[in-house]
């Protein structure tokens, strides 16, 4: 028993180091991509502390899904956040599958690239939105009466750029149109359920984010209009990116030898694909073959492959 496992262990070991090594080589290569990502999650945070200066408390619109949803409660309000972080949580674990499992279909450091795309390009319009028009909150912290309504004017630029975190994200009031939270968990189940390889964990991911939908609503930390813009607003910018940003190399099969870990690995490339082609490692090999009736032509010049049969 103590064999097995440490034999097991060891093949977990070369394949963890194994995974590392190319993912590094991938993060040399798209590192500014992933900066610059991250750079504007905080940008993101920063206008939606800004907007919050701006916002005023008033009465809470009327909304057609305040009516079919009962309210759950300030006591209960931590409920949608739960659910917010199982997919968060899920979706970021399953990133980083690749460096323990044997069965892979992606890279953790080009998926993250196209993840951040989509994040940032939706967030783009959702800062847009949201300076636009500022509505009244209807979250409990935002309403009439609630000292975290309306924040003081800054003393310095430092209180700002600060963001108090997390204190000022989960507190924050006028960043409604739209749901930020709507944002990160549609991208998440976009992406697996195009990269991902369970069915049945598809089908749970998209009816896990309809329930999030509906538990937002109840809790009252968005107007429905948030929810449902944030629905087809992320959906369309993810459907068009999609179709402009380079497709991820497939890790299935022999096509993901020809994925190009840095430049000095175009040599191996060129040689994976001599090998696929059939031709040798001589330039001058590289001439188109027609195979006819057990013969090779090539360059108009006959060459017997075949033995000669039945005395023919």
């Amino acid at each position: 028993m103590s064999l097995y496992i440490g034999r097991e262990a060891a093949k977990l070991w070369k394949r963890l180091w194994a995974e590392t090594s190319t993912e590094i080589n991938l993060l040399a290569e798209n590192w500014k991509y992933i900066l610059g990502g991250l750079i504007f999650q905080y940008i993101h945070g920063l206008a939606a502390r800004g907007v919050h200066y701006l916002h005023r408390p008033g009465p809470t619109l009327q909304d057609f899904g305040f009516y079919l949803l009962p309210e759950l409660g300030q006591d209960k309000a931590y409920i949608s956040e739960t659910v917010f972080t199982f997919i968060f949580i899920s979706f970021v674990l399953w990133t980083f599958h690749p460096f323990i499992f044997k069965s892979k279909k992606i890279y953790t450091v080009l998926v993250w690239c196209r993840v951040l795309a989509f994040l940032v390009a939706c967030q783009i319009l959702r800062i847009i939105t949201f300076y636009s028009t500022q509505l009244p909150g209807p979250n409990y912290h935002c309403r009439e009466g609630s000292k975290l309504a309306r924040l003081p004017p800054p003393n310095n630029a430092f209180e700002v750029l600060l963001i108090n975190f997390p204190r000022g994200v989960l507190y924050g009031c006028g960043d409604l149109i739209f749901s930020s939270h709507m944002i990160f968990s549609l991208v998440f189940v976009r992406t697996y359920d195009k990269y991902g390889t369970r069915r049945f964990v598809k089908q749970l991911a998209w009816l896990t984010v309809v329930i999030q939908s509906l538990l937002i609503v109840a809790s009252r930390k968005h107007y429905t209009v948030d929810v449902v813009v944030a629905w087809y607003t992320v959906n369309l910018m993810v459907f068009f990116l999609d179709k402009k940003l380079p497709e991820l190399p497939d890790r299935s099969g022999a096509a993901a030898l020809l994925l190009p870990l840095s430049k000095d690995s175009s040599k191996s490339k060129e040689e994976n694909h001599k090998l696929l082609n059939g031709n040798s490692g001589d330039p001058a090999d590289w001439r188109p073959r027609i195979q006819v009736n057990g013969k090779i032509l090539e360059d108009g010049t006959t060459v017997h492959v075949e033995a000669v049969m039945n005395g023919v």
